[in-house]
């Protein structure tokens, strides 16, 4: 079965699932599709980066992906 590597930054953290970093997926999914699965209401992941580079809750996932969560982020 496919699988990502997933990492939830800072407040993300207490949607991580509890089978840990590596995330088993269908292939094809969407980053949309993966927030569902974890409970992660969409807005809530403000940034989203696949291998580094940043992508969109439409952005679709193979298996083998790094994929990085990160909050909305104030600063001053």
């Amino acid at each position: 079965m496919p699988h990502i590597h997933l990492k939830l930054y800072a407040t993300l953290q207490v949607f991580m699932p509890a089978v840990g970093e590596v995330y088993p997926i269908s292939a094809g999914m969407t980053v949309q599709d993966l927030l569902a699965q974890i409970h992660l209401p969409a807005e809530k992941a403000k940034l989203i980066f696949i291998d580094g580079t940043k992508a969109e809750l439409s952005s679709r996932l193979e298996g083998g992906e790094r994929v990085g969560l990160f909050p909305p982020v104030g600063g001053g």
